[in-house]
């Protein structure tokens, strides 16, 4: 006769839960194996979140030249002249 299944206790279904919360399954020759799924912040990766939102200082700063852009775009837009007196056809 089979073994009868018994449900989980509340601990049991807890670990349960962070296991398969913090890894996944994957394929590997065939075979199933675990792994800890990638680290996300907001629901993208760690470096797709740093190449949006990195400033170049930030970015030179921490060794990461390889995402900074080429030509410095970046900067272009804040290295614009302002204006600091009055026009004189504005009167």
């Amino acid at each position: 006769m089979a073994k009868k299944k018994r449900k989980l206790t509340a601990r049991e279904k807890a670990e349960k839960t962070r296991r398969k919360r913090e890894s996944m399954t994957i394929f590997i020759h065939g075979k199933m194996k675990c792994v800890r799924r990638p680290q996300q912040i907001d629901g993208m990766d760690v470096e797709e979140f740093v190449r949006r939102n990195a400033d170049p200082l930030w970015l030179h700063q921490n060794g990461m030249w390889e995402y900074m852009e080429e030509g410095g775009a970046a900067f272009e837009k804040n290295s614009q002249p302002t204006k600091t007196t009055p026009d004189d056809d504005a009167l």
